[in-house]
C-alpha cells in the first residue's frame, strides 16, 4: 500500500500524507517512553521514514509540527482505541491455508447480516467463529459483518469508523479476524464486510487537522462536508479508499464488500469513484476468484448493476432492494410513516414490480423525496441483481425501540412473507436472530465522549419528533439512550430463546425453506430470462409473479397478503379457455406453501388469508 507501514529489509517504512503540516516526527512508544525520529518531507504533502528502530508490534504515532500526536490513518491495528498509538502489523506473519478457496458463485448466496459485538455474549471474532456451524446448518452461505473499522469507544454499530484499515480492538486482533475468515472458508462459507466510504465518524477523525483535502468544500452530506472524490488533490483520497477496499479483499481474503449508502457519495468526475473502485477490484482479486460487490443505494441507480454479455456483473453484483422491503413491511404492519408513504397507495403493485423488475421506483416521482424522480430502469436486469430482505440493521435498529418484525406482525402473515422472501429468485439477506424470532431488540448504540454523547442522545430522540406517537417531549424520553451501556447489552442476541419450542419452530421453518432453496431454486437461477418476468395483482389482495426460464418452464409465486380469502382461482384445466378472466392456478402441486393447509384450499380454487405458495412448471405443463 502507498499508505501506512511496510516492513522491509531495512526496518519499517512509515508514510503519512499531511499537506497541512510543515514538519512530522515519528514517535515510537515503548515502556512508557517515547523515541522521536524526524520524517523526511516529500513533494505533494507526503512524509516518510525508514527506520530499523521499529519492527512488527511496535507502537507509534505521528507528531504534527511539534504539537498534536495522531495515530496512523492507515493503521492496521489500534489496540488502545482511536486516540491511542497505532501498532505495526506484519501481514505475512499470519499463516493462510485457504489457497484453494475460490469463493462461491453469487447465485448461491444466502446472506446473514450480523454485528460482531451483539451476535454473541462475548462479542468477539473468536466467539463468532464458534457459531459458524450453526449458520451453515441453517442454510447460510455468506456472513456479512457490519463495519469493523476502528470506531471510538467500547461499542458502536460500526458506521462511525475513523481508522478504516484497523479492525476494532474490542472484537479482537487482526489475526483473530483472519482466523475467522479462514475457518469460514474451510467450511465453504463466504465472508462479506460492510465498508463506509461516504463519511468518517465524528470522534477520532484527525484528518481534518492535517489532511483537509480529504474533504470537499463543494459537497455536503448528512454528516458534514463530503469526502473529496472530485476536487483538488482528490487523487490521493481516491487511492486511499480504493486501496482500503483492495486491502480487505487481499490481506484478509474477504469474499466481498457491501458499500454503505453510496447515494451519499458526491462525485461529479468520470469515472466516478464507484466505477473506478469496482474496475480495480475486477482487474485485481476479482480476476482470480469470486469477489462480490453489493451496494446500498437509495438512488436506485441501475447502471451500476449492468451485466456483461455472458450475464456476469460488469461492476456490482447487486443492490439491497429497499423497495421490496418497504412495500412488504407496509403490508405486514400497516405503517405508513416516513418513506413507507411512497408505497401506501398500491403496495401490492410496488411489491410485484420489485419482485419482477427489481426496483419499484424506476424514475417515478417520489413524494417522500420532495417530488423528485427516483431510480432508473431496472426491468432488464436479472433478479440476482437485487438483494431482498425483511429485516436488516437499519430497518430494525432505526426504529425508536429497535423492535424486530416478529414483534410487529402476527405469526401467519410473517410466515407468508418469509416464504415469499426465501424462495424468490434473488439472493436473500437475513438479519441476525430473525430466523428464531429473537426476543431481544436491536437498538441504536454508541460510546462517544461525554459532550458528543449528549448531543447524539438528544439528536436521536428529536429525530422521532415528526412521528405522531412521539410528538410530546415526554414520550421521546422513553426512547433508549444510545450512550447507555444497557442499550448495547440489551441488543445482544438471546440464544437461550432457542431452548423454547416457539423459537425452535421458527428456526426449523427458515431451515426447511433454505434447504428447498438450495435444492430447487439455486440450480435454476441462471435459467431465468432477464426482462421477461411479469406480475399481476389478483383482486385487491392477491399477487401473482411469473419468472419464465429459458427451458420453457417457469417459477411462479401466488401470494395473498391480506385478511381476506382470495377466491375464484381457475384450475389449471381451464387454462386457455376463451373468455375466462379469472387468475389461473399453475399445474401440479405447489413447490412450497407457508402453511400446510393451503394446498387443500388451492385445490378448491381459493387462497386463504396471509398465504404464500410457490410453483415450478416445466415445458409443456398445462
Amino acid at each position: 500500500m502507498p499508505f501506512g507501514t511496510e516492513i522491509t529489509e531495512d526496518g519499517v517504512h512509515f508514510r503519512l500524507w499531511a499537506p497541512q503540516t510543515k514538519h512530522v516526527d515519528l514517535i515510537l512508544e515503548k515502556d512508557n517512553r517515547e523515541r522521536r525520529l524526524p520524517m523526511q518531507g516529500l513533494a505533494g504533502g507526503w512524509f516518510e521514514l525508514v527506520t530499523a528502530e521499529a519492527s512488527a508490534d511496535s507502537y507509534y504515532r505521528f507528531r504534527l509540527d511539534e504539537g498534536l500526536a495522531v495515530p496512523d490513518p492507515a493503521s492496521r491495528f489500534n489496540p488502545f482505541d482511536v486516540h491511542g498509538a497505532s501498532q505495526v502489523i506484519d501481514p505475512v506473519d499470519f499463516h493462510w491455508t485457504d489457497e484453494h478457496w475460490a469463493g462461491r458463485p453469487w447465485e448461491e448466496a444466502v446472506i446473514y447480516e450480523l454485528h460482531v459485538g451483539a451476535f454473541t455474549q462475548e462479542g468477539s471474532f473468536r466467539a463468532l467463529q464458534g457459531k459458524l456451524d450453526y449458520l451453515i446448518s441453517l442454510g447460510v452461505t455468506a456472513i456479512e459483518l457490519l463495519p469493523v473499522a476502528d470506531f471510538p469507544g467500547r461499542w458502536n454499530w460500526g458506521y462511525d469508523g475513523v481508522l478504516l484499515f484497523a479492525p476494532d480492538s474490542s472484537y479482537g486482533t487482526p489475526d483473530d479476524l483472519k482466523e475467522l475468515i479462514q475457518t469460514a472458508h474451510r467450511k465453504r462459507l463466504m465472508v462479506f464486510l460492510d465498508v463506509v466510504y461516504n463519511h468518517f465518524g465524528p470522534e477520532g477523525n484527525y484528518l481534518y487537522v492535517y489532511a483537509k483535502p480529504f474533504f470537499s468544500d463543494r459537497h455536503r452530506t448528512p454528516w458534514g462536508n463530503a469526502i473529496n472524490y472530485d476536487g483538488e488533490n482528490c487523487r490521493t483520497v481516491r487511492d486511499f479508499v480504493i486501496h482500503n477496499a483492495l486491502y480487505w479483499l487481499e490481506e484478509y481474503h474477504l469474499d466481498g464488500l457491501r458499500l454503505d449508502a453510496v447515494h451519499a457519495i458526491a462525485d461529479d468526475s468520470r469515472p466516478d469513484i464507484l466505477d473506478e473502485l469496482a474496475e480495480r477490484i475486477r482487474a485485481g482479486p476479482g480476476s482470480k476468484r469470486h469477489v462480490h460487490l453489493i451496494l446500498e443505494n437509495d438512488n436506485n441507480a441501475a447502471h451500476y448493476l449492468a451485466r456483461d454479455a455472458d450475464g456476469s456483473p460488469h461492476r456490482y453484483d447487486a443492490q439491497w432492494n429497499d423497495d421490496l422491503h418497504h412495500a412488504l413491511h407496509l403490508l405486514l404492519t400497516g405503517e405508513t410513516d416516513g418513506y413507507y408513504a411512497d408505497y401506501a397507495d398500491v403496495p401490492l403493485k410496488h411489491l410485484g414490480r420489485a419482485l419482477s423488475e427489481g426496483f419499484a421506483y424506476q424514475g417515478e416521482v417520489s413524494p417522500y423525496h420532495q417530488g423528485l424522480r427516483r431510480g432508473e430502469i431496472s426491468r432488464d436486469l436479472p433478479p440476482t441483481a437485487f438483494v431482498p430482505f425483511l429485516q436488516n440493521h437499519d430497518q430494525v435498529g432505526n426504529r425508536a425501540f429497535g423492535e424486530r418484525l416478529s414483534d410487529l406482525a402476527e405469526t401467519r402473515p410473517l410466515r407468508a412473507a418469509v416464504t415469499l422472501l426465501l424462495l424468490a429468485p434473488s439472493p436473500p439477506l437475513l438479519f441476525m436472530g430473525e430466523e428464531f424470532a429473537c426476543p431481544t431488540p436491536f437498538q441504536y448504540f454508541c460510546d462517544f465522549g461525554s459532550e458528543l454523547a449528549q448531543a447524539v442522545t438528544e439528536g436521536r430522540r428529536n429525530e422521532f419528533a415528526r412521528f405522531e406517537r412521539f410528538a410530546a417531549p415526554e414520550l421521546r424520553q422513553r426512547i433508549p439512550d444510545p450512550s447507555e451501556p444497557s442499550t448495547f447489552f440489551n441488543s445482544k442476541l438471546d440464544w437461550a430463546a432457542l431452548e423454547t419450542p416457539e423459537h425452535r419452530e421458527w428456526r426449523s421453518f427458515y431451515q426447511s425453506l433454505l434447504t428447498l432453496r438450495r435444492r430447487e431454486i439455486i440450480p435454476r437461477l441462471k435459467k431465468i430470462r432477464a426482462g421477461r418476468s411479469q406480475y399481476e395483482v389478483v383482486g385487491r389482495q392477491g399477487l401473482k409473479v411469473t419468472w419464465p426460464m429459458d427451458d420453457g418452464g417457469a417459477l411462479i409465486l401466488l401470494s395473498n397478503l391480506s385478511d381476506g380469502i382470495l377466491p375464484d382461482l381457475e384450475p389449471p384445466i381451464a387454462n386457455g379457455h376463451p373468455g375466462s378472466t379469472r387468475t389461473t392456478l399453475p399445474p401440479g402441486p405447489p413447490l412450497a406453501v407457508s402453511d400446510p393447509a393451503i394446498a387443500d384450499d388451492l385445490a378448491s380454487g381459493r387462497l386463504p388469508a396471509w398465504s404464500t405458495a410457490w410453483f415450478l412448471t416445466r415445458a409443456g405443463d398445462g
